[in-house]
């Protein structure tokens, strides 16, 4: 979570249909960034009796507030999914285009939340456009997947940002600020109460 910002919600509600599978060629492109076993290539920022560690496969944190940053980057315009599983009152965020040692206010945040008391859910890009309703229940599975990319739309510069879950294409929104340039991916901690765990973690880069 981070602090709400008075911004325009300039975006496109799309019908909630199941899309297509991305095409197996497209798939060969996709570099992972989480090798199912380690640890390697992410960074703890941020408390030190928080805890982030693999178990069956997949990174769970836990404990107190911290940031969990890949250190390969930065990245700008992409394709980027991740399996995620947030428990029942928790709240966690993946972060994309925030800096390499990150505060919770750095970058763009894809909320994960299905039933924490902030009321704001997954689904939501924290701060810009918010989704209320439960579209995960905690302790299931998802798949996030966001597509960023710098556009011009009528005459104007913006960053264009899809969200989608498990397939579900859900909106696109406009960020004509284009508040956040490049950077890294992250992952949140955020409270004690929270436990968030992560698989399958993949970027494509975008022209």
């Amino acid at each position: 979570m981070i602090l709400p910002r008075i911004l325009s919600c300039t975006f496109a509600i799309l019908a909630v249909t199941s899309l297509v599978s991305v095409a197996s060629a497209d798939d060969a492109k996709w570099t992972t960034l989480f090798d199912g076993k380690t640890l390697e290539g992410w960074e703890k920022i941020g408390n030190d009796d928080s805890h982030w560690e693999v178990k069956d496969g997949a990174i769970q944190g836990t404990g107190n507030p911290s940031m969990l940053v890949n250190t390969t980057g930065p990245y700008k315009n992409f394709k980027y999914r991740a399996e995620v599983k947030i428990n029942d009152g928790g709240n966690s965020g993946l972060y994309f285009r925030t800096t390499r040692r990150p505060g919770f206010m750095d970058g763009y945040e894809a909320q994960i939340d299905s039933t924490h008391t902030d009321p704001i859910r997954t689904g939501s890009i924290y701060g810009m456009c918010h989704v209320y309703k439960q579209l995960v229940k905690p302790g299931d599975w998802f798949t996030y997947e966001l597509e960023v990319r710098d556009d011009v739309w009528r005459g104007r510069e913006m960053t264009r940002i899809k969200v989608t879950i498990d397939g579900n294409e859900l909106y696109e929104y406009l960020d004509f600020e284009k508040t956040f340039k490049e950077g890294h991916f992250a992952f949140q901690q955020h409270d004690p109460g929270s436990k968030v765990s992560i698989r399958k973690v993949e970027v494509l880069p975008l022209k």
